[in-house]
């Protein structure tokens, strides 16, 4: 059989799966993280929003997904532009969403059931609205807060034609232009008062988010807002990065996912000065918390993991690769529309295979990568052409037998939509708001999600006549929910399926209808089959001393069969199966 000419060069990079840093904690080798959308989960006062005592009235039914983990976008108190991602106060929980000492009852109730509990953190940038913000602004060269922030009174002229372009769209806050924003316009909730510390402020991503000053990696001296790294200003921040960090692990949180971590500090193209930035967090953690855990939105785990996360997430929009499996279209490569994870049989896998490969590599000894069914701003798994449970139960057959540490998006269990069409809702836009719809658990008014009414809900849901709830599928056996239960609980009483075997692609990429992967370690050898197509296919793996293969779990009637040099596979359309070699 034709391979990959990849295949060989990965199994000498990647013949040792990574193994993290000393303090990261032995529970991360095998974990499988469960992503909430506070807004979106449970509603407990009848509001139509989701709350935390929502989410602790849920926690017996994560616990029984078999996930170790919890992950929650930002419960922080916020301006509620970008979907708490504008922070007005980082030691206070949203009113929407509880008390801090809900958060504090989270933790313990997670605790008691085994879970882990992580938050979000977002330390590039706060909301305008922010008091750290509001007086920096406006506070004398003196003040506390002063050099907090990016100021400058002067700026390029194509960075003025961009606020004026700005300005002149219809939505004003179009992420895209930039960097800078006039101080004036940092208005909402009351004007600022007095003397602007600048005329302009550099923002992070939407104008609202004013950058945090962690300084500049190559200061221009003609430039007197670009302030170095050591400058008071950015060890002020610092300072404050960690007094966040404190905070919440003293009330007992597990870890934190860090929101564009690799944004800090700016004009920093090899990324070597935020690297030793959170170098000094990671000495810091591993002295005054050790075993906390720290996961990264970055998309490079060979900066990322060196620089002391424990996990990275590979991200879409930075890994052709992934988005080849899941989206198709990969700009600047040779990769038609479709994607590898979608019935008509024309998608690639190729890039994936030697790019996962390669990171995977150079992950090793640093810490893990990170694989996701979807997120907050990612399509759920039923989208994209993906839209039955047997393409479903293929894709996580790959998410839960990859060597990463899965997040599973709420509600993509059950085979959730993703919804076209549905308005913004707090910066979400229409592409995202698809993914952020309220978890439906039974077929009662608002899927269970609330005591409101429908048209109060955060967002619509739909269950598809109460087919796509946890109701539904938690009695049906044959249900996605309980097959993704299966996959967990099967990754978690074999290591070899989860960060601690090496991985191997040994189908021709070439031909990636059935693409056939092993997970190995010592003498133990397990196959994952995979064929999102809709034509049955078979093929002959060449297993060394194989005596025949054990099926653990199977999408659809697989067989495999001893046969001369290998063991043979046949798959119908659309199916998966994790198989067992018996030597």
């Amino acid at each position: 059989m034709k391979k990959f000419k990849y295949t060989l060069t990965c199994a000498l990079l990647c013949g040792v799966m990574a193994s993290a840093h000393e303090t990261t904690p032995e529970w991360i080798r095998d974990a499988v993280f469960y992503d909430i959308y506070p807004s979106s989960f449970m509603d407990s006062d009848g509001n139509g929003i989701g709350d935390i005592p929502g989410i602790i009235s849920r926690l017996d039914y994560v616990k029984s997904l078999g996930v170790d983990a919890i992950w929650m976008n930002p419960i922080f108190e916020s301006g509620w532009f970008d979907g708490g991602y504008d922070i007005k106060d980082y030691f206070k929980v949203d009113p929407r969403f509880g008390t801090n000492g809900d958060v504090k009852r989270l933790v313990e109730e997670a605790h008691r059931r085994g879970l882990k509990v992580c938050l979000d953190l977002v330390p590039g940038h706060t909301s305008n609205q922010s008091e750290w913000f509001r007086k920096g602004a406006t506070e004398g060269p003196e003040g506390r807060y002063a050099d907090y922030y990016i100021f400058s009174d002067v700026i390029s002229a194509k960075d003025s034609a961009d606020i004026v372009k700005r300005l002149q769209l219809e939505d004003p806050d179009n992420s895209k232009l930039g960097p800078w924003v006039p101080t004036e316009e940092a208005k909402p909730g009351r004007p600022l008062d007095g003397k602007y510390r600048g005329n302009f402020y550099r923002k992070n991503y939407y104008p609202c988010q004013p950058a945090l000053n962690f300084g500049y990696a190559n200061p221009d001296p003609d430039k007197p807002w670009e302030q170095p790294v050591d400058a008071p200003g950015p060890k002020a921040v610092r300072r404050e990065l960690k007094n966040i960090m404190a905070y919440w692990f003293d009330m007992g949180v597990d870890g934190f996912r860090v929101d564009m971590a690799s944004s800090l500090v700016k004009n920093d193209t090899d990324k070597k000065e935020t690297m030793k930035l959170w170098k000094e967090m990671r000495e810091w953690l591993d002295r005054e918390y050790p075993g906390k855990v720290l996961i990264s939105e970055w998309g490079v785990p060979g900066q990322a993991l060196p620089a002391g996360f424990d996990v990275d997430f590979l991200l879409i929009h930075r890994s052709p690769g992934f988005k080849q499996i899941t989206r198709g279209s990969v700009k600047d490569k040779s990769v038609g529309e479709d994607a590898y994870f979608q019935k008509n049989g024309k998608g690639g896998i190729d890039i994936f295979v030697e790019e996962y490969g390669d990171k995977l590599s150079k992950a090793k000894e640093h810490g893990f990568i990170s694989l996701f069914s979807a997120n907050h701003d990612i399509n759920r798994l039923n989208s994209e052409g993906r839209d039955t449970p047997d393409q479903i139960k293929t894709f996580m057959t790959f998410l839960l037998t990859m060597p990463c540490v899965p997040f599973i998006h709420y509600g993509d269990e059950i085979m959730m939509r993703n919804v076209k069409g549905l308005p913004s809702v707090e910066g979400s836009r229409e592409e995202r708001s698809g993914t952020r719809t309220p978890m439906q658990w039974d077929n009662t008014m608002s899927a269970g999600f609330s005591a409101a009414a429908p048209d109060k809900l955060y967002l619509p849901v739909f269950t598809d006549g109460g087919k796509l709830t946890v109701e539904a599928q938690d009695k049906d056996p044959n249900s996605v929910l309980n097959f993704t239960r299966e996959l967990i609980k099967l990754r978690h009483e074999h290591p070899v399926l989860a960060n601690d075997g090496d991985w191997q692609t040994i189908s021709d990429v070439n031909k990636p209808y059935p693409w056939v992967y092993t997970r190995t370690k010592g003498n133990e050898t397990y196959v994952i089959a995979l064929n999102p197509g809709a034509k049955g296919v078979e093929t002959t793996i060449p297993i060394p001393g194989a005596k025949g293969a054990q099926t653990l779990i199977a999408n659809g009637k697989v067989t495999a069969k001893n046969a001369k040099g290998g063991i043979k596979i046949k798959l119908p359309g659309v199916s998966s199966a994790v198989l067992k070699i018996e030597k």
